[in-house]
């Protein structure tokens, strides 16, 4: 039986009928097409799903939509604004912090909850916070680099956002940016390796 609720998703009201075990993670990427949010293991451990309910990081993977009523949800969606980057976003573009940009959502996600609660933080607690988000590709010191330079103000003042360029349009707008497409990009056209060109990730 569907329940009618009202999700607060990025400061915009979104009125849903929906079942009573429908996942919030459901709720985002079907029903109201906020595919930025991604599905990793979908018990809780990888936080891809990371998403921020009332100032805090939860998995939208464990977390039932009805249950979320009344409350704030932040999604990688929202944390641009006017067309300009949230810093983590572009300290991830500059220092390299995503590689296939599943997990970097979650990531950043998780970040933000940090700076959001310790604008100051260490890197052993950058490391302990972020324990909970795992990465196939980047080794990890890239994201720690990345999110590091935002607690030091070493993101570029001059940082231009540009549109998408090439393959993958969906990729990077849901991820963190376009100069990291770009790059990816032409990593692959110069590897000597068979490749593919995706059109869509989400």
């Amino acid at each position: 039986m569907k329940k009618q609720i009202r999700l607060f998703v990025n400061g915009e009201e979104h009125d849903l009928q929906l079942e009573a075990n429908r996942l919030l993670l459901q709720a985002l990427r079907d029903d109201i097409g906020l595919t930025g949010t991604k599905e990793g293991c979908s018990i809780g451990v990888c936080g891809a799903c990371s998403v921020i309910i009332d100032g805090r990081v939860v998995s939208s993977c464990l977390t039932l939509a009805v249950a979320c009523q009344g409350k704030q949800i932040e999604t990688i969606e929202g944390l641009a604004k006017d067309g300009k980057l949230h810093p983590l976003q572009q300290a991830f573009i500059e220092y390299g912090g995503f590689q296939c940009g599943i997990c970097t959502p979650g990531q950043i996600m998780a970040a933000k909850a940090l700076l959001d609660e310790n604008p100051k933080p260490t890197e052993d607690e950058v490391k302990e916070w972020m324990s909970g988000n795992l990465c196939r590709c980047t080794g990890y010191y890239k994201i720690l680099e990345s999110v590091m330079a935002v607690v030091n103000n070493k993101i570029s003042p001059d940082f231009q956002f540009r549109k998408p360029v090439g393959v993958w349009p969906g990729f990077p707008l849901k991820a963190c940016g376009n100069d990291g497409l770009e790059k990816s990009r032409k990593s692959l056209l110069r590897s000597e390796l068979p490749r593919i060109e995706p059109k869509t990730l989400d």
